[in-house]
């Protein structure tokens, strides 16, 4: 495929943070879906360290954790040659973008975020200005690339709105310099619950006990699926408003086998909750095993990982110069 079609593509930005394990909530939900993607979007998958550093992280484990999420991307099918995966403080013009686009967001704006209100609460001693700017970062990480689509959960569609709300503004004074990004929904995606508390989406911030890591050995996740929350009932129906405990394990079933909900539920007719949750643990086994297997080639080769970070930053940041270039003269910076 030549470059010029390539550019033509729309572009799809999505950003995650290194601040703990990916779940099979996020693989089934999102990761495995951006595979499908290549073809028809140009994809940036950017390791949003800097949003990471809004809590206070040990040094050595996130610079761990920053190389296993790009293991993970590959090792779950994401080809860096036609994906951009890369680190975001390693093109600095996300940094500088933020402050521009400071100038053009309202404390009022920032204030009502939910996120801010939600971590405040669970950060209270250490509720920082970060905390508060979150949103303007993720608007330069949107924005830099003249987004046209960007995949978001529930929790974060607020700050997508504050994204295309500066985006909008920044256009009516200088004219047509960001594209408004759309919110990307991908159909039918399941959503996998809490282990423990089935009526919250699984979270990697959540208690290690509620989620199951890509990354989880075989007695890991035996172990926590035995301990999965069911329900007094005896009968395997799907019901997620009664029944939310036994509906989970039913859709991580359906997920990973690539059998329909209808079908789980008619294999699973007659058998126990025992039975469930055993067959449950086989097909997340067997479904995380090349993912895993693949991991560990790559997490032993750090100079390739390091030549695909570097490689895709370079890449990423072509695109994010032609951008803040446009930005600075608009404002009026003086440019050499």
């Amino acid at each position: 495929m030549t470059e010029t079609k390539i550019k033509t593509k729309p572009i799809l930005f999505s950003g995650v943070q290194p601040s703990g394990a990916i779940t099979i909530g996020n693989y089934i939900g999102a990761i495995r879906n951006f595979v499908l993607l290549k073809d028809s979007y140009r994809c940036l998958f950017s390791i949003v360290d800097l949003h990471a550093l809004t809590v206070r992280r040990e040094p050595a484990l996130l610079r761990r954790r920053t190389v296993e999420l790009a293991a993970l991307y590959i090792a779950c099918g994401l080809d860096p040659e036609e994906n951009l995966i890369y680190c975001q403080s390693h093109v600095p013009e996300h940094a500088e973008l933020t402050w521009i686009l400071s100038c053009y967001t309202y404390m009022g704006e920032l204030s009502r975020m939910t996120q801010f209100k939600a971590k405040s609460e669970t950060n209270s001693d250490n509720i920082n200005a970060g905390l508060f700017t979150y949103p303007v970062l993720m608007a330069a990480d949107i924005l830099l690339y003249q987004t046209q689509i960007v995949p978001v959960g529930a929790d974060q569609k607020q700050h997508l709105e504050i994204t295309r709300d500066i985006a909008q503004r920044f256009n009516a004074l200088y004219g047509d310099v960001f594209v408004v990004p759309e919110v990307y929904m991908h159909k039918e995606t399941a959503k996998i619950m809490s282990l423990s508390d089935p009526s919250r989406k699984m979270s990697k911030s959540d208690p290690e006990e509620s989620y199951i890591s890509l990354l989880d050995s075989p007695d890991d996740i035996r172990r926590k699926l035995k301990r999965a929350v069911t329900d007094s009932d005896t009968n395997i129906a799907f019901d997620p408003e009664n029944k939310p405990g036994v509906s989970n394990l039913i859709t991580i079933y359906s997920a990973l086998s690539g059998d329909s909900v209808e079908k789980t539920v008619k294999h699973f007719n007659g058998k126990g909750y025992g039975d469930l949750k055993k067959e449950v643990t086989e097909v997340v086994i067997e479904s995380l095993k090349p993912i895993q297997d693949r991991f560990n080639e790559l997490i032993k080769d750090k100079q390739y990982i390091n030549g695909i970070l570097k490689y895709n930053a370079e890449r990423a940041g072509s695109i994010a110069q032609r951008t803040l270039r446009k930005v600075y003269k608009k404002v009026g910076l003086y440019q050499l």
